[in-house]
């Protein structure tokens, strides 16, 4: 063909594509590029042009003229339709060009159809060249990020559904045998059991265990104690006769409906013969609906002793389930979590602080890693530690071991709550770390000036902390002082940055993904390891060099790429990454917990539906762009 022929062809291409988005907005450099190396091909009616068979996309399409039925393959929705039909302008398959991965759809000629193809090559390098076509497929990658979380949110609100449902039978949220006794037993032994078993209410029986009465804890007040009843006596003389009871088949709705009319806190659940099956309380059916967070505060708040806080831990996990049912981001769970958390801390401290002489003193209660940047998961366990202010009057040791003990305490019940001991000690009553604000200061000193292996893991965990309870100006000052010795030592940011970037993100050059790194569990990605901590360790490095007070790894990211002067697409695609990795875990987590099992974050990418393999490898990418931003930085 002619070199006038040629240039002909290509101003036609031009003009053709300048007719559709985003290609009438892109760099005429770029987009005579595109004209340049694109062929026009031909596909007959009802010819396949991408299907799953065929492997590996090597070619990105723009139709030219025709129209193109695009179909899920499989059994697993990785879009939000079923069948799409495509028309003149559109494009495909983006995601499988840029992932050079089979694509998940069967594309269909409906029609006789023409379609622009262009290599895969030259779309990356397409990319490279306009802003424009990147963003295009940056928001597709998006689109796609969006479409996960709907499909996230269908998934946990089944299941939310199926827990919350009113129309459930009784049978089906009764998870304890009820706890019985005959009418002639003493109220004394009675009052024991229900202190010893944390339960509510005591159900009374006849030889048949059919219900007669119920005894309470609010009726111990107004029946025993005010009237100075003798507690030798019968339960059945102070016992609620002929109480509320429903078949254990009948719906959860009815005895709802059964409290309300009849103002009572506790129905019955009986088989057919009558006998007892177990007893429905109101909070049983709190937990059915969506938990209020403002309830759950009150209760926390409320709570007097430990069994108390305990139950609302569980409260947070079914408000958190509720939350991912209703589509709330990993961003937003985790402080909310993190926040809850915090409350159930604070009110475990209170009450210690009852039993410890600790007036007069200024101290502070820390929280280290992931509690301090507010983004705890929901297994999670202690990190904390103590500053205080030792005035000239006090004796140093003795006012340490007061300290100590309170720590120990407290480190105790945090652990019955449910925030399990740290295997590292790194806790409160460890003394290393119920320091005065100087002792504080020299140690995040001497890390600085000596930035040896584990000076710079210690960083990586301590620099992480905000105060929970007491004088948190201490951590404010605390705060000042690191910021003005990391601003002379820029060789401590340099190793900082040498040591974040001994984990590489698990990308693969054959396969998608690298799943022997973990031996102990193989086939399996440590999304905490290998996956959060890559943005952590790079946002916290970010937040030192300029001067930030915050911890949290988002708010890091997006206030110190400002500071950095790095592009808003570019900030929103590596929180976008980080966010999705947070997701992942949360979602696994709740899933190991609800089977048993203790929560992880070791995900097998092959059981994963296809888009969220996608987003997976899309946000590794983006750890890996965070982490040569710190190679540019500090030339390591």
């Amino acid at each position: 063909m002619s070199t006038h022929a040629t240039r002909m062809l290509v101003d036609a291409t031009i003009e053709a594509l300048r007719r559709h988005s985003p290609f009438d907005r892109m760099e005429r450099e770029a987009l005579a590029f595109l004209a340049e190396r694109a062929r026009l091909g031909y596909f007959p009616k009802d010819s396949h042009i991408v299907t799953p068979e065929m492997g590996p996309v090597n070619t990105f399409y723009i139709i030219q003229r025709g129209k193109v039925l695009a179909r899920q393959s499989g059994e697993i929705n990785v879009t939000e339709y079923s069948s799409l039909t495509l028309g003149t302008g559109e494009c495909f398959p983006i995601g499988s060009v840029m992932a050079r991965r089979a694509s998940t759809n069967s594309y269909l000629a409906l029609e006789d159809t023409f379609c622009y193809q262009l290599a895969a090559d030259d779309f990356v390098q397409l990319m490279q060249m306009s802003q424009q076509f990147n963003l295009f497929c940056t928001q597709y990658i998006a689109t796609l990020l969006n479409q996960s979380r709907r499909q996230l949110q269908v998934q946990f609100a089944q299941r939310a559904a199926e827990q919350q449902s009113m129309s459930s039978p009784l049978s089906a949220i009764i998870t304890k045998a009820p706890v019985s006794v005959a009418p002639e037993t003493p109220i004394r032994q009675v009052v024991e059991t229900m202190v010893s078993g944390h339960v509510g209410s005591m159900v009374v029986v006849d030889e048949n265990r059919q219900p007669i009465g119920i005894f309470t804890q609010s009726d111990a007040l107004k029946r025993i104690l005010l009237p100075g009843l003798s507690l030798d006596r019968p339960i059945a003389d102070v016992m609620s006769p002929h109480p509320h009871a429903l078949s254990e088949h009948a719906h959860v709705y009815d005895a709802a409906l059964a409290m309300a009319m009849h103002s009572v806190r506790h129905v019955l659940a009986v088989d057919g013969e009558g006998r007892l099956k177990g007893v429905v309380s109101e909070r049983d059916l709190f937990t059915l609906q969506r938990v209020g967070l403002r309830q759950i505060r009150q209760s926390i708040e409320g709570a007097q002793n430990i069994a108390v806080l305990k139950q609302a831990g569980a409260d947070v996990r079914q408000l958190a389930l509720n939350m991912l049912a209703q589509g709330v981001g990993a961003e937003q769970l985790t402080q909310f979590i993190s926040a809850l958390n915090d409350t159930v801390t604070r009110r475990v401290i209170q009450l210690n602080l009852a039993t410890h002489d600790l007036y007069g003193i200024e101290w502070a209660w820390l929280s280290f890693g992931s509690e301090g940047r507010d983004e705890q998961t929901f297994s999670t366990d202690q990190d904390n530690g103590i500053i205080y202010i030792c005035p000239d009057i006090m004796n140093r040791e003795e006012l340490e071991l007061r300290l100590l003990g309170f720590a120990q305490d407290v480190n105790r019940d945090l652990d019955a709550v449910g925030f399990p001991f740290c295997k590292g000690n790194i806790m409160a009553s460890n003394p290393e770390l119920c320091l005065t604000l100087e002792a504080w200061e020299e140690k995040f000193s001497k890390w600085i000036r000596v930035p040896e292996p584990k000076a710079l893991l210690n960083a990586s965990i301590f620099f992480d902390f905000r105060a929970l309870h007491g004088a948190t100006h201490l951590a404010d000052r605390l705060r000042m002082s690191l910021l003005n010795m990391v601003k002379s030592q820029g060789v401590f940011l340099r190793m900082m940055a040498g040591n974040a970037l001994t984990v590489q993100p698990p990308l693969g050059k054959i396969r998608d993904f690298v799943t022997d790194l973990s031996p102990d569990h193989p086939g399996c990605i440590d999304l905490k390891t290998y996956g959060a901590r890559l943005f952590i360790d790079a946002a916290r490095i970010f937040a030192l060099a300029t001067g930030l007070y915050n911890t949290n790894t988002v708010q890091r990211i997006r206030l110190a790429g400002q500071r950095l002067g790095m592009a808003p697409d570019e900030t929103a695609a590596i929180v976008e990454g980080f966010n999705f990795i947070q997701l992942l875990r949360l979602r696994h987590q709740h899933f190991e917990n609800e089977h048993g099992r203790p929560g992880d974050n070791f995900i097998n990418p092959e059981q994963l539906n296809e888009l969220d393999r996608r987003i997976l490898k899309e946000s590794f990418r983006q750890a890996r762009k965070l982490q040569q931003r710190l190679k540019l930085d500090y030339q390591v």
